[in-house]
């Protein structure tokens, strides 16, 4: 019996209570819409990936990579400035630019070449709006509203050998950027990891496994995801007991990060993965090398390091890129913060990668190089380094390419970022 609203009931019988729950359980397993990843048993077999990390609020890139080398910097900035040195003093990167000192953790994969950043990096799209912005960097389209799917989605279907277990977005619900005709899984993790779902009931999982014990597509499909689904809460429990001594693992993107890793680390078979992290909208109260901004840095920093020290052998065949809609406003507001500006700074992760440097063409900070005389300008187009990622990194053509990004300027993909 269902429930109808206002306490009147639904009856139903059993045979259309199946039928029900079937196509139900059918799409859960399939696209990941109750929060657990089906994972293939074998995928393809290239080991190179590409994560994403959306810092959802629009993070103050010019205190993540400061340039300290400039003046008007400290002028535009008198409370929320990472001063030049002395106790909070920025991390020195090139003589120009330096490194906020929450982020600190990361300097050993800039040292080691792995970590770059493109700076006045951003959306040629005007727009100061959260929701536009995110909607126009997760599509791919800046200034069109009208496209169906997600970037990343379009990656997955021109790589070859992909399925729906090759990517893995990480979060309640298939975000934006996965969305798309290719089916895609999802996990939550923290303390959601592995909470027991309705299929984990013997009597409801051995009805399912009896209803879907052909071979068509569907059961195919259910069957597949009903044992990746086995083998990923196993190595999750695995890793919660050996981590935690017995402890539930708090939540946090640092744990996650480096569950994500070993995720990676079992199944190599997983080429694209997706996670966001919110509170970067720091109009309040932003803090300078303490305070919020220095808070939510830290376990970003920490987690990403992580993340590579855990990937091990495995980081040489990966590559993180850390996104955000626009960056904020040069000069601080009236309330200790900063206010929707419009360039900002991506950074680009992993052992391909040609780092320890600041890429881009920096406009500079004066009055005059400012974008409308309030915000960094943006000189290099968001999908010009993803584009050198996937034509370098996954080896994707130039028709695939022009899938993937329509309408992107002709000269993004020139491979400058990754080695070859």
């Amino acid at each position: 019996m269902i429930k109808a609203g206002k306490g009147r009931a639904l009856r139903i019988g059993r045979r259309e209570f199946v039928k029900i729950a079937a196509a139900a359980s059918a799409r859960v397993l399939l696209l990941g819409t109750h929060g657990w990843v089906a994972r293939a048993a074998t995928g393809d077999s290239s080991r190179k990936r590409l994560v994403v990390v959306f810092l959802r609020g629009a993070v103050d890139g010019l205190n993540v990579v400061v340039p300290y080398g400039d003046d008007a910097y400290y002028e535009a900035r008198p409370t929320l400035a990472i001063p030049r040195r002395g106790d909070g003093a920025v991390v020195d990167l090139d003589g120009h630019f330096g490194l906020h000192p929450a982020l600190a953790p990361l300097m050993p994969l800039w040292r080691d070449g792995t970590l770059a950043f493109i700076h006045a990096c951003g959306s040629p799209d005007p727009t100061r709006s959260h929701f536009d912005a995110q909607d126009y960097m997760e599509s791919g389209t800046p200034g069109i509203k009208s496209t169906p799917d997600g970037w990343m989605n379009r990656v997955l279907g021109v790589l070859p050998g992909h399925s729906a277990t090759s990517v893995l977005s990480l979060g309640p619900v298939v975000p934006r950027i996965l969305s798309g005709r290719m089916p895609v899984a999802n996990l939550p993790l923290g303390r959601g990891a592995a909470r027991p779902i309705a299929l984990d009931n013997p009597r409801i999982e051995q009805a399912f496994d009896r209803l879907y014990d052909g071979a068509d597509p569907l059961s195919r499909a259910y069957q597949q995801g009903r044992l990746a689904r086995a083998r990923l809460i196993g190595e999750l429990r695995q890793d919660m007991i050996a981590a935690d001594n017995g402890a539930p693992s708090p939540e946090g993107f640092p744990q996650d990060a480096e569950r994500l890793a070993g995720l990676i680390q079992h199944d190599p078979s997983i080429r694209l993965a997706f996670t966001a992290l919110g509170g970067w909208d720091t109009h309040v109260n932003e803090g300078a090398s303490r305070g919020q901004l220095a808070n939510h840095l830290a376990q970003l920093g920490q987690g990403l390091a992580l993340f590579a020290n855990q990937l091990g052998p495995a980081w040489d065949d990966t590559v993180v890129l850390v996104i955000s809609e626009f960056g904020r406003t040069m000069h601080e507001n009236g309330n200790g913060g900063t206010d929707h500006g419009h360039g900002n700074v991506m950074w680009v992760m992993g052992g391909a990668v040609r780092g320890g440097k600041v890429y881009g063409n920096w406009p500079g900070l004066g009055r005059g190089e400012l974008y409308q005389e309030r915000d960094l300008a943006v000189t290099t187009d968001f999908r010009a380094p993803i584009l050198a990622v996937l034509q370098t990194h996954l080896g994707l053509t130039p028709t695939q390419l022009a899938t993937v990004f329509p309408d992107a300027p002709t000269t993004a993909s020139t491979p400058w970022l990754i080695r070859v």
